[in-house]
Order: structure tokens, then sequence, then C-alpha cells
């Protein structure tokens, strides 16, 4: 079987070493007589699966020790409504920085909640970059301040975060966490959804100070409290248990790579050999982001015209380069370069780039 280079958004590439390790061990987990999908969640096999991801998460991301990891269902889009039913007080607001889809969605459930203020937004510049912490406008009586760290349709990244003073400052990380080494103590929460740089979609990892934790309301529904989880060890109901399997192998690779310092090296090649041969085309291809924003996840762009783009995307794919069409809301060329895509499938990817724009 040839294997293709993926660049789909999410669900995403993975590791191939730990998709080999998972077909080796489905049917029969490490002597057991079954599958790890078969196995309780209250056995001592997914037991220790369970705790060796949360050390391995914390080994590799340098987590503080106040700091509780959980494995949640629900996918980020439930820790846009969790985090202001524990977080926002009665008759209370938080600040929301706009800068994509997917922050947009997040204040939305904010708004269903409690209230959620815009404290900027880049949407009137069609989202191409994010606002600078001069542009913030920030409510002194917020609980908090939420970031989205990587817009995957509109193609921008924070490069450095906000200082946010005294505020708790709260992430979704879904599609670049562990893409580059980050200080968490700056985060009283980070989440992200798993489908892009830690595994298959189905569950969500959360990082919560349990400083910040202790404040959470008590007046909500058992299973969307973060309390419940702590105090469970996520293990409160049964845990997408094979998600959490595959994050740990996921895990185990980026350890192998040489940690989040080799894997941040390789990601920032990926992501100049893109833009460079974006910028050296003499306008062929357009990034309409500004470069103090450029993602290093997904690289957004145009061509001259829908034909090429859909000529370029046909002719690719039979290449062995796939999914490289832009969000069904913005169109054109999305290429996205999370870890577990090696820098061989960018170098093929750019080749591809230049000798299609030499051919039309």
């Amino acid at each position: 079987m040839a294997r293709v280079y993926n660049f789909n958004p999410g669900p995403s590439t993975l590791p191939l070493s730990a998709l080999e390790k998972a077909k080796e061990e489905l049917i029969d987990y490490q002597g057991t007589g079954m599958s790890i999908m078969e196995a309780s969640h209250r056995a001592p096999e997914y037991d220790k699966i369970h705790n060796d991801a949360q050390a391995l998460m914390r080994e590799l991301m340098n987590i503080p020790d106040n700091y509780r990891i959980l494995f949640l269902g629900g996918g980020a889009s439930t820790q846009f409504a969790m985090i202001p039913m524990n977080f926002i007080p009665e008759n209370g607001s938080a600040d929301y920085v706009i800068t994509g889809s997917w922050a947009k969605k997040a204040l939305k459930e904010a708004n269903i909640i409690a209230k959620g203020n815009i404290a900027a937004t880049s949407e009137p510049d069609k989202f191409n970059h994010i606002p600078t912490r001069e542009e913030l406008q920030l409510d002194p009586n917020a609980a908090y301040v939420h970031i989205t760290t990587n817009n995957t349709i509109a193609g921008t990244q924070y490069q450095t975060f906000p200082d946010v003073k005294d505020k708790p400052l709260l992430a979704d990380m879904s599609s670049d966490i562990l893409s580059k080494k980050i200080d968490v103590s700056k985060f009283s929460l980070i989440y992200a959804g798993a489908q892009k740089n830690l595994g298959p979609a189905g569950v969500t990892v959360v990082i919560i100070d349990d400083h910040f934790a202790a404040g959470a309301r008590e007046d909500i529904p058992t299973m969307l409290s973060y309390g419940t989880h702590i105090e469970k060890n996520s293990l409160f109901n049964t845990p997408p248990v094979f998600p959490i399997y595959m994050v740990n192998l996921v895990l185990e690779w980026v350890k192998a790579q040489g940690g989040v310092d080799k894997i941040e090296s390789i990601n920032k090649q990926k992501a100049d050999l893109v833009y460079q041969t974006i910028d050296e085309s003499d306008g062929y291809y357009r990034c309409p982001v500004r470069k103090d924003s450029r993602s290093w996840m997904n690289a957004v762009m145009r061509l001259p015209n829908e034909e090429l783009e859909k000529s370029f995307i046909a002719k690719a794919k039979n290449e062995g380069l796939h999914g490289l069409k832009g969000h069904r809301s913005v169109g054109g060329i999305r290429i996205s370069m999370y870890n577990a895509m090696p820098l061989e499938g960018v170098e093929k990817l750019t080749e591809f780039m230049k000798s299609f724009k030499q051919e039309n």
C-alpha cells in the first residue's frame, strides 16, 4: 500500500509508527487476548495507558505540578460551553479575542450562557492577522480572557501571547498544541481536540490550573463540571479509551523525535519552505495573511483564479498530495502541516507548486 501525504486539516495525518503499533496491538493488546477497545477502563492495562499519557504530556510540555491533565469527550466545541458555565459568575462576563470561525463559535456559546465581550477582532480585515496587545480592550471585570492560538480556516497563529496582566488567560490550542514550546504557567486553562496534533477525533485534552479550577461554580450539571473530572482523574464515566491509547502512542512518537524542541525546529522548516515558495512566485500564489501572523500549521493561499485552484487540487492528488482544498467558507488552497507531516511531504508539495506554476 502506498501512503499519501495527507494535508487534511483534521482529522489529520498521524505518525506512521503510532499507526503501525496500533495495528500490531489492535486484536490482542499485550497478551490480554482482547483489544484495548474491549478492555474495562478500570482494568490495570488501561490504567497504565491513561497515567502514561498524562505523564508524557506533563514531561513534553513541562506542565507544572499544580496543573491537572484531563481527557474528556465532546470535542473542543463542548469546552466552548463548559468554560463559561464553570467560570463566569452570575451576571458576570468574559473577554474573547475573535480571530476566526472557531473563536466566534466559542463567543456564541459564552453569550448563550452569560456574556462574552469582544476584546478585539480581526473580522473586518477578513481575519488576516492576530490583533496586537494594543488593540485589546479588556474589561477589568471580566472573569477571564479567551484566545484561539491557531486558526485553521484563516491561516493565522499567535507568535507571541498577549499579556493580560492579572486576568486568567484561557486558550483553545486544538490545532497547534505541541507544535512549539510554550510556557504553560502563563495560562489558567488550555484545551485541545486531539484530531490535529495529538491523535484521532474523540478525546479532548484539558490542562487546568488547580487554583483556577477551585474557583469554578458548583451550580452546574455534574458531567459539565471540571471538578467532577479532576476528582475522578477523568474516570467519572467511561473515557474515550481508544483515542487516549492513540494519544499515548503519538506522545511516545514526539518524545522519540527529540521532544517539542525538535518538533518545533522541523515545523519551522516546513512553514518557511511553504511561505518562501509562495513569496517567490511573483504573485502567482498569494497568501492573504500578514507575515507577522502566518500560521505554521495551516498555510492558506490563492491562485490567479478558481479554475486553476481546482486544477491544482486535482493534479496534486494525482501526485499523492491529498487534502489541499481550502475551507468551504473561504475557498482557495489550505496546506495543513501538523506535527506528523514529514518535511519530505512539504518538500514534495513545494516542488509541485513550482512545476504547476511553470505549466500554467
